[in-house]
């Protein structure tokens, strides 16, 4: 078997692009006699790739004594490593520590926390989060887990591809973070974070990141004689009006990031030091996390592969139990931030069944969601779970049969769920270009991924005007989603990178707070000199990311104050190149004068105050600013949007009648196919109308979609 190898837009094998179609099949659930059965079952259905928790609990049930063959295939991890291998068959190895999976204590050994309770995770008070919630750097736990590591790694290194086995990737951990952010909040055991230690990670990072007291202390606002002195704050402590407190708690949230990223980095160095030689991955836990791994994606490098997971229904406490446009949203967000980290969009757990049994997972709401994935530009998955089985005796947190409503039961019987993965599959391979594919696009929204966590330090505005959590809200529930309502079809950069600032040829929303760093700013300004155009709201960044006062880009345009509308009645009405769209539906809005030689494009109808207006820039850039915010509600809500961006040059690609039809227009060459994604429970109509980049336009005809379903078809110019 070749070694499979990756870059942002897909996944190869020997030269050759490849779909990552992965299942996870737990052989320690999985009856081993049916083993090789059920894989040619995946095989069957487009299947390329297995993957496998590898329990820590139940390979050391007494500490120091590790079992890898009981006899009944429950521990026989190199038997199983071996019939993927027969089977033709690649795998994931997901050796831990933790697994989740709903076994108890998360996978990890019960005798870890029965003998070791200072290894838990800590409130800021010092109180333990409960079971299975391990401090990630407590000294105590990675001795345990190293010894874990030592004894699986030598096993996994002897079957990797490189060697002539079938792993070729491996994971560590699962899901990092989640463990403490579901069950308490950020991690503060104060022995594993160092506090007042003079070595410690905390003292350490704050001395790193401000070079000295002085700048500390001025920082804070206080008057610390030693780093070591140093504690963190509680939101509920902080004063929302302090910029100091929200400087601490921004501080924190970043230490906890690094230190998550020291943990990572530890766990690749065991795995590297006992030979393991695949890819690193991970999997962030769902679409809101990943841009909590940032700094671990630019540490770890180019062996590294980070993916997230999808799920739209676990149990009755999701917002939606089946895949929702607000689901498909986020999954395109998903999907871009991960390619603009550099890798191909994987869903490293994708819906194949769930933990519990009501509200189900249908087999075409499953179908549903792998087409809006495949929509929105995922190049590989991972299905969880693929098949299910009995847990090991006393290793089940849920129940004793981990059957999971998979596609393959835990009794070996066939779903119709194992129907839509297998057309899914041939799907797949009916159009293997799609690989490649991209999106065809003319609208871009810029990604602020400090913008994306700052709900996590940033919940009051203080004497600041607009939160960066509040940007990012604003981002995906109005403008993202108007957006798509308007049947545009965009695509994401990163303000973080300079690769997209020469590209000027389609406009580029901006969703600001007051905070961004000078660096994003420049290059704001930089594709503006180049001649680009954007669309920005709800106000101008008036400090950088560590909140110092820093306007580069409100300077470059004129300076304009901004204030909150506090007036009682608000009437927004905004002028298109054809007419004015009147009583606009807002949240807030944010009044500002316009500098001299600006053209009002927006304004209040009850003062006639401006709320946007349009201006030229140097290098023949435009802006519009445009001070309001809101989340989707109306078509006028459309219409606004669409005749601003029309004023900014704008030419859409793909065109519907119907704004509850969402497009999304994939192409490799000459080939290129149109998705239609219809998340109601009823069935639709919309016309279609394509404009290619050669120009004209081409009728594409009237569509029914049937409810909760995505048609392709094929468009040609």
């Amino acid at each position: 078997m070749k070694p499979i190898t990756f870059d942002s837009n897909c996944y190869w094998i020997d030269g050759r692009p490849i779909y990552l179609n992965s299942g996870e099949f737990h052989y320690f659930r999985v009856p081993k006699p049916d083993w090789r059965r059920r894989m040619e079952l995946f095989k069957e259905a487009g299947g390329n790739c297995l993957a496998t928790y590898i329990p820590w609990l139940i390979h050391e049930p007494e500490e120091g004594h590790f079992v890898f063959d009981s006899g009944d295939g429950t521990t026989d991890l190199e038997g199983f490593l071996e019939t993927a291998r027969e089977t033709e068959l690649y795998v994931i190895a997901r050796p831990g520590p933790y697994q989740y999976s709903e076994l108890i204590y998360g996978g990890l050994p019960s005798w870890l926390f029965d003998r070791y309770p200072e290894v838990q995770a800590h409130t800021l008070e010092g109180r333990p989060f409960g079971l299975p919630s391990v401090s990630y750097l407590h000294p105590t736990f990675l001795t345990k887990a190293r010894a874990w590591f030592d004894a699986v790694c030598p096993l996994l290194a002897g079957q990797t591809v490189q060697r002539g086995g079938p792993i070729a990737f491996t994971q560590f951990d699962n899901e990092l973070m989640g463990v403490h952010i579901w069950f308490g909040g950020l991690d503060y055991n104060a022995e594993a974070m160092g506090f007042g230690d003079p070595e410690g990670h905390y003292p350490r990072f704050l001395a790193d990141r401000y070079g000295s007291l002085i700048e500390l202390n001025e920082a804070y606002a206080a008057d610390y004689e030693s780093f070591t002195e140093v504690r963190p704050i509680s939101s509920a402590e902080a004063d929302p009006g302090r910029t100091s407190d929200i400087r601490r708690l921004r501080d924190y949230f970043h230490f906890y990031l690094h230190v998550t990223t020291v943990y990572a980095q530890t766990l690749c160095a065991w795995l590297r030091d006992h030979g393991v030689d695949t890819p690193l991955i991970h999997n962030s836990a769902n679409p809101d996390m990943n841009a909590y791994f940032v700094e671990m994606v630019e540490t770890l490098g180019e062996d590294f592969l980070l993916g997230s997971d999808h799920y739209y229904n676990l149990d009755q406490t999701w917002p939606q139990n089946n895949p929702t446009p607000q689901y498909a949203r986020n999954v395109l967000l998903s999907n871009e931030s991960l390619r603009l980290l550099g890798y191909p969009p994987t869903i490293l757990e994708l819906p194949s069944g769930s933990c519990s049994d009501w509200p189900p997972i249908t087999a075409s709401d499953a179908h549903a969601c792998y087409m809006t994935n495949l929509a929105y530009g995922m190049k590989g998955h991972n299905y969880y779970v693929f098949t299910g089985g009995p847990n090991p005796p006393g290793a089940g947190e849920t129940t004793d049969l981990y059957d999971y409503g998979a596609p393959i039961g835990a009794h070996g019987q066939v779903r119709p769920l194992y129907e839509v993965q297998a057309a899914f599959g041939q799907f797949i391979d009916d159009h293997p270009w799609l690989v490649q594919a991209e999106r065809e696009h003319d609208i871009r929204f810029a990604i602020n991924f400090e913008s994306a966590r700052a709900d996590r330090y940033w919940q009051a505005r203080g004497d600041l005007l607009f939160t960066n959590a509040e940007a990012w809200r604003f981002l995906a529930a109005g403008l993202l989603t108007t957006g798509l309502c308007a049947s545009l079809s965009p695509v994401c950069v990163n303000l973080d990178a300079d690769d997209w600032v020469d590209d000027t040829a389609t406009p580029l929303i901006v969703a600001t707070g007051a905070a961004m760093s000078q660096a994003h700013q420049e290059r704001i300004v930089a594709f503006l000199q180049r001649g680009g155009r954007a669309l920005i709201a709800p106000v101008l960044p008036t400090v950088d990311e560590t909140f110092v006062p820093c306007t580069v880009l409100s300077d470059f345009l004129g300076a304009p104050s901004f204030r909150r509308g506090v007036e009682a009645v608000i009437r927004v009405v905004i002028k298109g190149v054809e007419g004015e769209i009147r009583n606009v539906l807002k949240n807030e809005v944010f009044f500002a004068a316009p500098p001299e030689d600006a053209v009002v494009v927006g304004y209040d109808e009850c003062t006639d105050a401006p709320l946007a207006w349009e201006v030229a820039t140097s290098g023949g850039g435009r802006v519009i600013l445009l001070g309001m915010t809101w989340e989707h509600r109306k078509d006028e809500q459309s219409q606004a949007l669409l005749a601003l961006l029309n004023r900014l040059g704008l030419s859409r690609v793909i065109i519907s009648t119907n704004p509850a039809i969402w497009l999304a227009l994939r192409t490799r060459g000459s080939k290129s196919l149109l998705f239609m994604m219809n998340l109601f429970s009823s069935s639709m109509k919309t016309k279609v109308v394509y404009r290619p980049g050669s120009g004209g336009q081409v009728d594409l005809g009237e569509h029914q979609i049937e409810a909760m379903s995505v048609k392709a078809v094929e468009v040609r110019p």
